[in-house]
């Protein structure tokens, strides 16, 4: 019998996955910034950047953050063979699609049963990009193909066509759960009511009165005051039955242009107008702006220094934010690339978190953060939120692996390791939360109510540790010699008749073969 076949993209190296360790994260105070007293009620201080590579990064979140991200925006590399400075784009197709598969598959965990992701890829990568979304997030979980006017002038150099978009596809985690807000309605949109003919219910703006869909009451003649006869347009039908635009006549809803001799139109008052409007998949430079007004913000912010070519405006973040994310919901960004989607999402009262590897996390980033958090960013989307500054990020970095070889080629815990860093990683690694007990010395995470983690440091005998157990009713877990040691109370303590070690304490060897050795 033949295997079961799916339609799906293959690539090189698909079925390889890094085996991933869960690393702990160190905050570095000299890093981190707060504002130095509060500026509002909606002051958001415990926000994070971390510095390292990002799917370790995303590992490491993983734990405590899974099913709490409102939203991922990310600006990936495009995978174009151009020479970055600040990234490295331009990988082989095959090891790009493969480092954004492990990738993606976590901050899907990441996201909360109504969150989404909006990711901006451009033409090179876009299609295959979708079709990889399609098998992690479920091609019914995708919600649209914005298209970005990302450039207003063509390029009069490109040898065939001139590319002025850009690619924002986005995915829901639940399609049903998602909830998409509506943009507000700008002034030139409310100045194209009118109201030529001074009707007494105010500004108005004609709309069409047929539907393509089929409508069996919806095919009668309508005479025009100037005596003119209309039909639905050919496969086309009216949108009401004759009784309804009778009613509609008579209340003066209907127009036939300021010379009467036009067909008929519905009017569609100002004032009936409730909320904003549904955004739609094509956004223009005038509403969320251009590479080029994103670039000219970066400049004013770093000045001479070297800066993003392709850097992404605040106001298309904001679109995104505002449609999906409310204050205070979690924003993520995993290539946080100049810092927009933090700022952004700090500007807007939102929590974030940014992870960045490049240096530019210290030479742009922070510089851009603080600027924020001080109030004195002035550009971007500064005015139209009224931000006034205020709110504060933690700086982490990847703690390093927790194991090394030693000089005879042994696995043992990195010598960077100091107590309470081996205390925190055996949580994290065992599935714990770390919380050092006030009362317990050696207790130092807990999973439930009732189970706890125990983690110390100095000698400890088999008897010491199945007593501290019992007393304590608790399953103790002892790393020694490379190995994992459960010792669980309630089990039987007797070796079985063949002579085999106990029930209450379960020694697993550590396999660690195939880690990943990746900084």
């Amino acid at each position: 019998m033949s295997k079961r076949q799916k339609l799906e993209l293959t690539w090189i190296g698909k079925d390889k996955r890094p085996k991933l360790e869960p690393r702990i994260l160190l905050e570095d105070p000299a890093r981190s910034y707060h504002a130095r007293r509060r500026i509002g009620d909606g002051d958001l201080f415990d926000n994070r950047l971390i510095f390292g590579d990002n799917l370790l990064a995303l590992k490491a979140l993983e734990q405590e953050y899974s099913g709490k991200g409102k939203c991922c925006f990310i600006d990936p590399p495009y995978n174009t063979g151009s020479a970055f400075t600040h990234y490295g784009d331009g990988l082989e197709h095959s090891i790009w699609l493969s480092l954004m598969r492990d990738r993606l598959e976590i901050i899907r965990r990441l996201l909360a049963e109504d969150g989404s992701l909006w990711v901006t890829i451009d033409d090179n990568e876009a299609h295959y990009f979708k079709v990889l979304c399609d098998e992690i997030f479920g091609r019914n979980n995708f919600v649209g193909n914005v298209v970005w006017q990302k450039a207003y002038t063509p390029n009069q150099t490109a040898r065939h066509l001139s590319n002025t978009h850009d690619h924002v596809l986005c995915y829901a985690k639940d399609l049903f759960q998602l909830r998409v807000g509506k943009l507000e309605r700008t002034q030139a949109q409310v100045e194209k009511f009118k109201n030529p003919d001074n009707d007494p219910r105010g500004p108005w703006k004609a709309e069409n009165l047929s539907a393509g869909k089929y409508y069996s009451a919806g095919d009668f003649p309508i005479r025009g005051p100037k005596g003119g006869v209309f039909h639905p347009p050919k496969g086309r039908w009216w949108r009401c039955n004759e009784d309804q635009f009778q009613k509609w006549l008579t209340e003066g809803r209907i127009t036939f242009g300021l010379k009467g001799t036009g067909r008929p139109m519905l009017k569609k008052y100002l004032h009936e107008i409730t909320g904003g409007i549904t955004a739609s998949t094509w956004w223009t430079h005038e509403e969320v702006g251009s590479n080029k007004e994103a670039s000219i913000h970066t400049k004013q912010l770093f000045g001479d220094q070297d800066v993003f070519s392709t850097p992404k405006p605040e106001k298309l973040v904001r679109r995104v934010l505002s449609l999906v994310t409310h204050t205070g919901d979690l924003v993520l960004d995993s290539f946080a690339g100049s810092g927009t989607t933090g700022t952004v999402a700090h500007k807007m009262g939102r929590r974030w978190i940014m992870v960045e590897l490049g240096e530019h996390c210290h030479t742009h980033i922070i510089p851009r953060l603080t600027k924020v958090i001080d109030g004195e960013d002035l550009g971007g989307i500064t005015e139209a939120v009224g931000w006034k500054g205020g709110g504060g990020f933690r700086y982490y970095r990847l703690a390093p692996s927790l194991l090394e070889r030693d000089r005879w080629g042994n696995w043992v815990v990195n010598r960077a390791y100091n107590a309470a860093m081996l205390a925190e990683a055996l949580c994290k690694l065992e599935g714990f939360t770390y919380a050092p007990s006030e009362m317990l010395w050696w207790q130092h995470g807990h999973s439930t109510e009732r189970d706890f983690i125990w983690v110390t440091t100095q000698n400890l005998s088999a008897e010491q540790a199945r007593r501290q157990a019992l007393m304590t009713r608790t399953r103790l877990v002892v790393w020694r010699d490379g190995q994992i040691r459960y010792i669980d109370p309630a089990m039987p303590e007797e070796p079985d008749a063949r002579g085999a070690p106990s029930k209450a304490e379960v020694t697993v060897p550590l396999d660690y073969s195939s880690r990943n050795d990746s900084p």
